[in-house]
């Protein structure tokens, strides 16, 4: 159509521009610096989505095929890939609740959420039967009815290091259990100290956290290299790693999904800012993707320590998978309905993330056609496919 053909036209131009602007101030170490800073404090993790026009739907039939009985809650930690709308009460820049974010949510609303629509964890929520859309732990306007069924504790921007989420002023994963136990407390007052301890045993506790620390942490700023090489910044962040699930073991959960890396390779702001041919014929960055899979490995190896370890108290921990389907996505695109795999959707594509992502930039006309929503976070569509490939985990685990 005429207004598409505008559209497309419009992008265009912006990216032109965006490749003269970046091209030029870019040219100077110096200036590399500033402008992985000033790209970097926007960064607000990974992913795993692409998006549509109409929300992927998870059908009644599979609802009403529950993969397990007596699930009580979902429970949720980590970054951006599974923050609702947390960091909407932080002062923080990293945040998402204005347009065009959330243009395919129900209501078409802005919630705070890091892509156009729902997140791996609403359709993990709503998959258990438990609801469509898993909420903020700190909007205070939540119902008893909303606590008792699930919440998310996650931050935008956040890490298993402290440090990550010092950068932009947001909740660490470790920190995020200091909410769950406030939760608890509230909880207690709703239904009783046994109750609590019943919904706890039965609820699912998911944690996707770790692409900040390496994006926006340890690979962007020199304060961890000076402390720690590759290596031993791995076993730091899985070392944080053991203490959380450790500290959730503590207060009752028995269920425990820990989501693994992305190709980090792959997202758009990344090959922007590594990608050795310039602005076009883009690829991924396999350095990264490299770092992505080691790390996963480890991660696998850590949790099947602790899970001999807590067996006997009758703890499940289960790891979940997401660079497989996300790559899978990125290297065949066609086969899952996408045209670009390697941009955003929002404005040019290339380094649009949370607030460069507003009103005034250009969007694609139609989402589901993208891997990426944003230069960091996939769509509706990409984190549905995502979600899809964990329903036999989800399963296992409840």
């Amino acid at each position: 159509s005429e207004i598409a053909r505008e559209s497309s036209e419009k992008r265009e131009g912006q990216k032109h521009l965006i490749t003269r602007q970046y091209s030029c101030r870019c040219l100077l170490m110096a200036e590399v610096a500033a402008c992985l800073h000033l790209l970097f404090l926007l960064l607000l993790v990974f992913p795993i989505s692409a998006t549509s026009r109409a929300p992927p739907q998870v059908t009644a039939e599979a609802l009403n095929q529950k993969p397990c009985n007596g699930v009580s809650a979902i429970f949720v930690f980590g970054d951006s890939t599974v923050d609702p709308g947390n960091n909407n009460y932080l002062a923080t820049p990293l945040k998402s609740n204005f347009p065009p974010y959330g243009r395919d949510f129900f209501g078409r609303l802005p919630t705070g959420r890091f892509t156009n629509g729902r997140l791996p964890t609403d359709f993990i929520a709503s998959y258990l039967g438990l609801k469509e859309e898993v909420p903020p732990y700190l909007d205070w306007t939540l119902s008893a009815s909303e606590l008792q069924t699930g919440v998310s504790f996650a931050s935008a921007g956040s890490g298993f290091d402290p440090l990550t989420a010092q950068i932009t002023g947001v909740i660490p994963v470790l920190q995020q259990l200091d909410y769950l136990r406030h939760y608890l407390a509230r909880l207690d007052d709703l239904v009783g100290r046994r109750g609590s301890q019943d919904l706890i045993r039965n609820a699912v506790f998911v944690v996707s956290a770790g692409t900040n620390d390496f994006v926006a942490n340890y690979l962007t700023f020199p304060i961890r290299q000076q402390s720690f090489n590759l290596q031993d910044y791995q076993n730091f962040l899985l070392q944080n790693i053991r203490q959380f699930i450790q500290g959730l073991e503590e207060v009752g959960a028995q269920k425990i999904v820990v989501v693994g890396l992305p190709p980090m390779g792959c997202l758009p702001i990344v090959i922007t800012l590594n990608w050795k041919g310039g602005f076009h014929d883009r690829g991924c960055i396999e350095e990264y993707n490299s770092l992505s899979r080691d790390f996963n490995g480890k991660l696998q190896q850590e949790l099947q320590f602790l899970q001999s370890q807590i067996a006997p108290n009758g703890v499940r921990i289960a790891y979940a998978d997401i660079y497989d389907p996300i790559i899978n996505m990125i290297l065949a695109p066609s086969k899952f309905g996408f045209a670009d795999a390697m941009d955003g959707c929002c404005g040019t594509g290339l380094v649009e993330a949370a607030a460069l992502c507003n009103l005034k930039t250009v969007v694609c006309e139609d989402a589901s056609k993208y891997v990426f929503w944003d230069s960091i976070h996939p769509t509706e569509k990409a984190y549905f496919i995502v979600f899809d490939s964990l329903r036999g985990l989800v399963k296992r685990v409840c």
